[in-house]
Parts: C-alpha cells; structure tokens; sequence
C-alpha cells in the first residue's frame, strides 16, 4: 500500500491522483450483479448536471437552475465525483446514488495535520434502498483512500446511525448556542483594538488567511476548500439570500487584522427590539479577536437573541457573561472520523502521558485489524509497532477494542475509561489508557462539508 508523506502533508499532484482514480474493483463487481453501474465523473462531463441534481434532490433540496448548477460547477473542481447508475431505469443519465470525496487535512492533537479523505455529498434514492448501495459506495471510497495511502477518513453527517458499521466515529462534537443577549451581560476583556464592518468580498479575502494561521490550533479542524468561502462570505451569486449577511473585521492595536464574523439579523416584526441575530461564521485568531467579535455581537442594537452553531464544547464565551444561564447550550455529534492506517494515524498526534499500550483493533471490514503496540515517551511522542497474534510486551496496559472505538478516541474527545464504562471497551487499566490517549484541547470543527 502506497503511504503519504505524512511530514508535509498531501499536495496537489497528491489531490489529483486521488481525484483521477479508478473506483474501487470490489464494489463495482458487487454492484454490478446487482444490475447497476459504479463510475466516477468528472466536473466538466455532461453527466454533472444529473449528478448535482440527485445530490439535491437526496438531501431534499429544489431542484438547481442552470446559474447554480453552473456555480457548483466552478466550485467542484477539487472533488472526485462518484455515481451508481440504473441502465434499466427511465433516468439512465442520472445516478441513483452518489458520493464525493476529496483529499484534505485533519488537525490531530500536537498540531500536525494528516492527509485525509474527507467525503460528502453521500445520497441513496429511495427506489434504491437495500440493495447494498450504501455500503459498496462507502467501502469503495475508503478502499480507494487506502491504495492511495490516504490514512484517514472524515466526514459530517445528517444521518448519524448509518456510518458506524464502516468504523467512523463520532469525534468532535459541536455545540449550537441562543444566547439572550440582556441576561447575558458582557463581563469579558474589552481589549484595544477595532471593530469595523467590511464588504462581504473583502471577509471573502480575509477568512482563508484568518483559519490558515489558527486550524493547526485545534484537533478537529480541517483545511477548507476555497469555494466553501463564498458561502460563508455570502459572494456565491448562485446562492439564496446573500444580502443578508454583514460582515464584520477585528484589528488589533498596531492594525493587524485579528479576527473576523459574518452574520445576519432578523426582524421581530410583532417587537423591533427584539430581532435575532444569527452567527453565520467567526474566526478569531488571537484572545483579543475572540473578545472583541462577541462582545460586538451580544451588544447588538435592537438584538435580543444571538444564535450560533458549529461551536465548541468548551467555548471561552461562556466564562464571559455574566449569567451562564443567558446561554441554552445543544452540544451533538458533527465530525466523525475513520482511522484507515493505525500505524501512520498514531504516530502522527500527540499524547498527554507517557505509557505503554497493547492496542488489539478489530474492523468490520478488515481494513486496519491488527495487534498494535503504541510507546508514549514524556514528550507525549508515540511510536507504534506491529505485533503476532498472541505477542504481548511485558508491563503494556491491554486494550481491546474495534476501529470505531479507536476513532472516537483518536481526537481526545471521548475516554477509553468512558468507552470502556460503556462496555464498548476492553482494558486491563482504564485509568492509563485514558491518560495516554488524552489530549488538554477539546476538538471541534468549525464548517459542515
């Protein structure tokens, strides 16, 4: 198996021979007997237009005009696009089912960032259902990250339960915030600095900077696709209700730009003094941004309510109001991960203590089972071997556990003690095995893709 350099990350001749790849032989012949047709397209092919509609139509969306479908176009080119389609069907020309993946980067604790399959876009169509289609999609795409030595899936969800018998796990919750602005009250820092409103093209130009200089901060993030700015800055012509959304910057004393938000008010017709404002993006880079930007939001003229979304769980602005209860916190599931390559995955993070487990992974679909050692030393460097069946190094804490218990971990988000509390877990020390696998950051992810 081919394996990425995992020192400097993925580039793009690396991008597009993922994108420029076979579909997988396994899940083609599989569905194949079923009578259907498993093929990837390319963004300028006459087939996108069918493709892009069957996404929207899976995820309960109207159907694309020719200027969306032209914008997807544009934006899509970073995509490997992949279909199931139905010959015998009246549709033939469009798919049944589809999915799109691409190869970016995931923070892992330490800072690094590992080359990762990152997917989406996942449909079935209802006429298609329980014939296998889901899963030979899914173990195609994840066989395909794994001949071209990608370690690592990820993905966001809008239908939880499906993705656990392929080994992704939950690993990153986000927390969605409504935040009564009076009750709140501002007890934060007020630090120097400025706060002034930007076009919605100028916040386009600031964001990738702005996450560039601060995702290596926190396990979790990603590397964004530059067509997801034109969402968030709202400069996507093809989409609904950009004229909505303002943008503000945050520059320090000496003039840097720091930080930045971009969000959108409604009225409350029945009460003008009770509007709410909804949070569409914010990137702070330093404390002082941070401060600055909430400050300015939950001091809003005429706001009452300010909501917020893809936070994290142990977000600083609940220490800066002063009355906690002001916040109704909803914390749920959001990035999950799949770990395709143990050894490569666990060697790339960092641990919180030093120690010696035997980790003993098993798969669903045999993909990374194996017998592993991981030695922590006291920089909280890991290295891995691969062991026998049956070797068993003297002093290591055992540690029985599947791939999606393995991935649930991997981010620091979840305990193996919890896990093992859970009966989802096996170990001879729980306490241990929780201590090396833990990091002091909380991860989070900031998009949806």
């Amino acid at each position: 198996m081919k394996t990425l350099d995992l020192t400097h990350g993925a580039d793009e001749a690396d991008r597009a021979a993922f994108r420029a790849g076979p579909v997988d032989e396994e899940s083609r012949t599989r569905l194949a007997a079923n009578g259907l047709d498993y093929r990837r397209l390319a963004v300028d092919h006459d087939g996108f237009v069918g493709w892009l509609q069957t996404v929207a139509r899976g995820f309960q969306d109207g159907e694309r005009t020719d200027e969306q479908v032209a914008a997807s176009r544009d934006r899509s080119g970073y995509r490997r696009l992949t279909g199931v389609y139905d010959p015998a069907g009246p549709m033939a020309d469009a798919p049944v089912a589809t999915i799109a993946s691409w190869l970016g980067e995931l923070t892992v604790p330490g800072g690094a960032a590992i080359p990762s399959c990152a997917i989406s876009a996942v449909t079935v169509a209802p006429t298609h259902r329980r014939r296998g289609v889901a899963r030979a999609m899914l173990e195609g795409e994840l066989r395909a990250a794994q001949a071209a030595g990608i370690p690592m899936a990820m993905l966001t969800v809008s239908e939880s339960p499906l993705y656990g018998r392929y080994g992704f796990a939950p690993a990153a919750a986000s927390a969605s915030w409504q935040i009564e602005t009076k009750r709140a009250a501002w007890i934060g820092p007020q630090p120097a600095g400025r706060i002034d409103f930007v076009t919605r093209e100028r916040v386009r130009e600031l964001l990738p900077s702005l996450h560039e200089r601060m995702r290596h901060r926190f396990p979790g993030e990603i590397d964004v696709p530059g067509s997801h700015w034109d969402g968030f800055a709202g400069t996507n012509p093809a989409a609904e209700k950009v004229g909505e959304k303002r943008a503000v910057q945050y520059a320090d004393a000496a003039g840097e730009v720091r930080g930045a938000a971009v969000y959108a008010v409604r009225e409350n017709h029945d009460d003008f003094t009770k509007a709410t404002a909804t949070v569409h993006y914010l990137l702070a880079e330093t404390d002082d941004a941070y401060a600055a930007l909430w400050r300015f939001l939950l001091e809003l003229d005429l706001v009452a309510e300010v909501h917020a979304g893809e936070l994290s769980i142990d977000e600083p602005l609940l220490w800066m109001i002063a009355d906690q209860r002001a916040a109704k916190v909803t914390v749920r599931d959001h990035q999950y991960v799949r770990i395709i390559d143990v050894v490569a995955c666990l060697e790339a993070r960092r641990y919180g203590a030093a120690g010696a487990l035997v980790l003993d992974v098993s798969d669903p679909i045999g993909l990374s089972a194996g017998r592993y050692l991981l030695e922590v030393d006291d920089a909280g460097v890991g290295r891995v071997t691969v062991l026998a069946d049956g070797e068993s190094p003297e002093g290591a804490v055992q540690v029985a556990l599947g791939i999606t218990e393995l991935s649930a971990t991997y981010l620091g988000a979840v305990s193996p003690a919890t896990l093992a509390a859970a009966g989802r877990v096996t170990t001879t020390d729980p306490t241990t095995a929780a201590r090396v696998l833990g990091w002091h950051t909380a991860p989070r992810l900031s998009i949806w893709y």
